[in-house]
Parts: structure tokens; sequence; C-alpha cells
């Protein structure tokens, strides 16, 4: 399991463990915040294909899926 800081993850770099597509490389561009600010979801976006997806960060906190930095 990935620890992780919500708040620090803006511009951090991941690898998918299984990619899809040759999308393998990803960068968080944005996150998503609540009313409190409190970070809620992440938007990453594809190096090789630009093509974006939303979800709760603590999904990066699962090593079978996802890696941090660019492997």
């Amino acid at each position: 399991m990935n620890r992780l800081n919500p708040n620090k993850l803006l511009l951090s770099k991941w690898t998918a463990a299984r990619p899809l597509n040759r999308e393998k490389h990803f960068l968080v561009t944005e996150l998503l915040r609540d009313e409190e600010g409190t970070v809620r979801q992440v938007e990453l976006q594809a190096v090789l294909t630009r093509r974006t997806e939303r979800f709760a960060w603590q999904t990066l906190q699962d090593s079978a899926t996802w890696r941090t930095g660019w492997h």
C-alpha cells in the first residue's frame, strides 16, 4: 500500500501496474476538493494520449494498481 498525503498529490507522477491501451504513465493534473477544502478526488492525465480520468485519491494507495513515479 502506498502511503500518501492527498494535499501533495498535484503534479505527482504515477505508473499503472497493468497498462491499458499503452497508457502507462500518468500525471495528477487536478485536486478536487469539497466545501471544507478536503481533497476528495484527483484527475489523472495519461501522458501518451492526454486522456483524463477522475477518481477518489485513495485509489492511488493500491500498490497492485498504481506505483509512484514513472517506471
